[in-house]
Formats: structure tokens, sequence, C-alpha cells
């Protein structure tokens, strides 16, 4: 059995990492069973972010109304993150970078097939370690601290390279009905929308009872006009 499944996310949304370790229990409970190939796909929960992000504090205040509701956001995904290994540490987090070049380099890790490797660095490092992936040297730091060359990802950020490609990876998402992430989609077939459960994932690999998914309202980070800000 040869499976793919598509994850269309951001690297600044916890739920997408909550989704990434329940997927890897999935994945890992097949035993064997069958191949998984997993491809990352782009998408900016904030595509007008200024390139050099902003203060997370006041971006949150302003999205959510208070910083308390903010903070209360982040104690729950916080609570769940500890239920699948993650150390959510959002107390750490200064600002809210722009992910542009981020996924840029995840687009470039796919052709050096580690594409898992860098969006596991970029997650851990901006949940867990707190640090601006907005900010170039930086986000060369985590890519390179994950295998990718540093020399080729600079070049790439200097230049065009990646550029056309996540746009039209965006585009794809939002015509294709993508409303929030993560979203998975295995085998072009069956759409999981949310961090769902192992359970879930591995229904849509048996083939059993797999049919595209309701989302929790608890476990999607939700963009689009009119929808409530959950992340």
């Amino acid at each position: 059995m040869t499976l793919t499944v598509d994850v269309t996310s951001d690297v600044i949304c916890p739920w997408c990492y909550v989704g990434k370790r329940r997927l890897e229990k999935a994945v890992a409970a097949l035993a064997g069973r069958g191949d998984v190939r997993v491809r990352w796909h782009p998408f900016e929960l904030n595509p007008r972010m200024p390139k050099e992000g902003m203060n997370r504090r006041e971006y949150r205040t302003a999205k959510f109304g208070s910083w308390e509701r903010s903070s209360a956001l982040d104690s729950q995904v916080t609570e769940v993150g500890r239920t699948e290994g993650i150390l959510f540490a959002f107390d750490k987090i200064e600002r809210t970078p722009n992910t542009f070049d981020a996924h840029r380099l995840i687009w470039l890790a796919d052709q050096e097939s580690m594409q898992d490797a860098v969006v596991e660095a970029l997650f851990r490092a901006y949940f867990t370690e707190g640090r601006d992936i907005s900010h170039t040297p930086t986000l060369l730091d985590v890519v390179a601290e994950a295998g990718l060359d540093r020399g080729r990802a600079e070049a790439m950020l200097k230049n065009h390279d990646g550029i056309e490609a996540i746009r039209a990876a965006e585009a794809h998402a939002r015509s294709s009905g993508v409303q929030g992430v993560p979203f998975f989609l295995v085998n072009n077939e069956f759409a999981l929308p949310g961090a769902q459960d192992a359970s879930a994932f591995l229904a849509a690999f048996d083939r059993t009872g797999a049919r595209s998914s309701t989302a929790d309202e608890g476990s999607v980070c939700k963009i689009g006009a009119g929808g409530k800000p959950s992340c």
C-alpha cells in the first residue's frame, strides 16, 4: 500500500504542529503495512504581514480584542500539545513572523528530499524556542541545523526562486476551498481538515469509513472573510 498525504499548513499554526504529531502516530501505527509519502504545501495565515513581522503581543491583542483572550487560546493549545509531546512556549515568542520565506525554504527542502526535517525544525524553532523566523539569518540558521545547505538556501532567498511556486500553491489551496489549516488530503481523495486524531488518518489509510470529515472547531486555524480567528 502506497499512500500520499498532502498537508496544507503554516509554520506559525499551532494546530498544524499538533496535526503533524497525530499524522506521525498514524503512520507509525501502519507498522510496515504501507509506505506513506507526506508533502507539505504553503498557506500563509497572515499574507499581509510586514516582511519583518510584528510584535506578537500587539498583533494578537488587535486580532483577538485583548491579550487575555490571546493567552486563553495559547493555554488551550498548550494543554493539547503536552498530550502530543509538544512543549509550546508562547511566553518566549516576541514576534509574529512573516512566513513567506520559510515556505520558500520548505519548497527548496522538497527538492532535497528533506521537507519533513525542515518543517519540524521551523515548528520547533518558533513554538518551543521562540526564535524569530522572519529574521533571515535566524531562518537560515534553523534550516541549516535541519540539514539544508545554508549556502544554497541563502542564494535562493536572494533571488526569485520559489516565489511563483508558493503563490501558485496558495492560490490553488484557496480555489480548492481550503479555509483553515491544517488541511490533509490522503491520496488526493480523502479530505481531513483540522488536527484530527490518529484514528481519522488510519480510517482514511484503510479506506474504511473514510470520507470528507468536518474539522473540530478547536483544532484548526481559521481564515477568510467573516471567519472568527482561532489562532
